[in-house]
């Protein structure tokens, strides 16, 4: 199995004071050479989300150098997935404008292979990582 990781999944992978980061970290431990995936949407959102948040305190250039440094980790590299699905794919779930990118990008998991990794529990058919 592989695993598009969700933006929320992202952050805590790679912002070691943030809450879930411990959760994330012994999960892809588990994983043991597993591939984790990202692509456009959640490395910018990843950036977006480090470089906006106060309590992360990272510009914009720390937040994609962090990013590429997740990428090249040696015991966890980070595959990119290019994005080729359009929106004729929304899942049936998909109702309201907050759930669009959520819709989206659990195709975008299904078209390559994946499960679309994520810490919200209210993405219906997302793989929730686990709890400690």
């Amino acid at each position: 199995m592989k695993y598009l990781l969700d933006v929320n999944a992202l952050i805590a992978l790679g912002i070691f004071h943030h809450a879930l980061h411990g959760r994330v970290m012994a999960w892809t431990a588990s994983l043991k050479g597993v591939p984790l995936m990202t692509c456009s949407i959640t490395e910018l959102g990843f950036v977006r989300v480090a470089a906006q948040a106060p309590n992360y305190g990272f510009t914009v250039q720390q937040a994609q150098t962090l990013l590429n440094s997740l990428r090249t980790k040696n015991n966890m590299p980070l595959t990119f997935l290019p994005d080729g699905i359009d929106i004729s794919l929304f899942p049936a779930w998909v109702k309201t404008p907050k759930q669009t990118t959520d819709g989206h990008l659990m195709q975008l998991a299904r078209a390559n292979g994946a499960l679309f990794a994520t810490l919200d529990e209210r993405i219906p058919g997302a793989y929730l990582i686990p709890g400690r």
